[in-house]
């Protein structure tokens, strides 16, 4: 029983939000996952407590993502993005990240329009799942 109670408790709270909603008392740490700020929002309304730019994608791959017309091009932006979090640079600012997540719940801010495929889900799912 201890062995189930352990493993919920390995499981790290990560929220995905857009940066235009207003911020919330229950984000925790809020971490600005994009690489531009956010047009038409002033810093001081983000309410932003990090902002990793190592961990967002390169200026190549978010151009090359966003300028096809491919329906299956989500799931290769996926595959390239994972493997630019697995250079050096991403990696540590990863690390980092996780360690963050693991003193408590963190939300990961994009302006993306629909985060479920932008490179936020990726990151998410590096962050939330279960520790080793």
């Amino acid at each position: 029983m201890a062995s189930r109670a352990r493993d919920v408790r390995d499981v790290r709270d990560v929220r995905v939000r857009r940066i235009y909603e207003p911020p919330s008392p229950d984000d925790g740490v809020r971490v600005l996952v994009d690489r531009l700020w956010p047009r038409g929002l002033a810093k001081a309304d983000a309410r932003v407590d990090a902002w990793p730019k190592a961990l967002t994608p390169s200026t190549g791959l978010r151009r090359w993502y966003h300028g096809s017309d491919d329906e299956d091009a989500y799931a290769e932006f996926c595959r390239r993005y994972a493997d630019e979090l697995a250079e050096p640079g991403a990696a540590e600012a990863l690390d980092q990240l996780r360690s963050l997540a693991d003193q408590g719940r963190i939300t990961l801010l994009t302006a993306a329009k629909d985060p479920s495929v932008s490179h936020t889900s990726v990151l998410a799912r590096e962050l939330g799942a279960s520790r080793p």
